[in-house]
């Protein structure tokens, strides 16, 4: 993650209109309204219609459903919901960028945007030219958590990694092997095809083929699953993050992938992080690249957040840290697939997240129905402190491949 352009201030708090299809013009405002678990899906429908809503969205892992009103109608709803004893809270739904962080308080940060970061911050993603590798390469980060000497033991195969992002490049040489399925939160398809790349790029550190050419991934057999829930500038809304979400529990995937984060979490997206772990669903996300405090959905309990390291073993300076830290792994001039069949270096915690994703994967593999309690605490037992690097910076230190799939 790196520091970013700054957004207007009413940007940042949510506090913003989107065109909505239904309302032709009219700006729309999108709240995420949870009922009581005794309330059946049909009834919580029913009674957010009822207030003069639309219903887009249901989230029955949360027991909620998301509403879209014209900007000017959404105090009465919400005053209508609000007095149903039926209804136990209302949160916010901006749509933000997930992929941009900017460094003052309060406004929403995410992962390093490959697309486009203000001039000051550019040197944070270093961007090669695009090209195919001239053979198979592996990538100092594999090399670095060893997991071509883990390889022999396993390579991850039969394991499912729900990578939720921007999409995957589906045609791509060194993914379209391993890509087993996915969907499209945004636009409710099944055409999760990345029109961003930083989806790709993740993919690739989980899982490239390592064939003829190219690249190769830590858990170079695992299936991916693309799930796409931001657009192709890297935003969204919190709903279509947490469906992307709840799509990995309804389609047993058992590491999700999170290269993604706000400075600022709801409620709805903290109870979703506690219904994937409840449902066995390992969460790997980002730190952030704030050089402040861990956010969102990495903070959150369920979830196993991941620092970024250099080649020299340094903790980045962009990297977030904090308590929430369980492990550290390489995240700068990282070389991996990107979109349109091509190849790109970046840095971020979003490229220190796959590494981890890819490890949670092998570990799954050789430790079969392990729980995300059973990972993170087998990545953690697996961990080597880098010297000089402070305790809230890399948790319990550099994951290694081979200690992992033969503990």
């Amino acid at each position: 993650m790196v520091r970013a352009i700054r957004v207007p201030a009413l940007l940042a708090l949510g506090l913003f209109a989107f065109a909505s299809p239904s309302y032709a013009a009219v700006p729309a405002t999108r709240r995420i309204v949870v009922f009581a678990a005794s309330v059946p899906a049909a009834q919580r429908v029913a009674l957010a219609e009822g207030s003069g809503a639309k219903v887009v969205r249901e989230l029955p892992l949360i027991h909620a459903v998301v509403i879209e009103t014209p900007s000017n109608r959404i105090s009465v709803a919400e005053t209508q919901l609000t007095a149903m004893s039926e209804v136990s809270r209302i949160d916010p739904d901006p749509k933000i960028n997930w992929l941009q962080m900017a460094d003052a308080p309060g406004v929403d940060f995410a992962l390093p945007s490959v697309r486009s970061i203000a001039a000051p911050f550019q040197a944070l993603t270093k961007r090669a030219a695009r090209r195919p590798a001239a053979a198979p390469s592996v990538p100092w980060g594999i090399a670095r958590v060893q997991a071509p000497q883990a390889w022999s033991v396993s390579k991850g195969q039969g394991v499912k990694v729900c990578v939720i992002d921007t999409g995957i490049d589906r045609t791509h040489p060194d993914l379209k092997a391993n890509i087993k399925g996915g969907w499209n939160a945004v636009a409710k398809s099944a055409d999760f095809n990345d029109d961003n790349g930083h989806g790709s790029h993740v993919s690739g550190t989980i899982a490239a083929v390592g064939d003829a050419t190219g690249v190769i991934g830590v858990a170079p057999k695992a299936g991916l699953y693309g799930v796409k829930v931001l657009d192709a500038n890297g935003s969204g809304t919190f709903d279509d993050v947490i469906a992307g979400m709840q799509w990995a529990v309804d389609h047993h995937m058992q590491v999700a992938s999170m290269s993604l984060g706000a400075s600022q979490g709801n409620q709805a997206l903290a109870d979703m992080v506690k219904a994937m772990h409840d449902a066995g669903v390992t969460l790997i996300a980002a730190a952030g690249n704030s050089g402040g405090a861990v956010g969102y959905p990495a903070a959150y309990p369920g979830a196993i957040a991941v620092a970024a390291s250099d080649s020299n073993d340094q903790l980045a300076d962009f990297s977030s840290r904090g308590p929430q830290v369980a492990v550290i792994a390489p995240g700068v001039d990282v070389y991996s697939t990107y979109k349109g069949g091509g190849y790109e270096t970046l840095s971020g915690t979003s490229m220190a997240t796959p590494h981890v994703s890819g490890l949670a994967a092998l570990f799954v593999a050789t430790h079969p129905g392990a729980t995300p309690d059973q990972v993170r605490a087998g990545l953690e037992a697996a961990a080597t402190k880098l010297p000089g690097v402070p305790a809230e910076g890399q948790g319990a230190g550099l994951p290694s491949a081979v200690s992992l799939v033969n503990r």
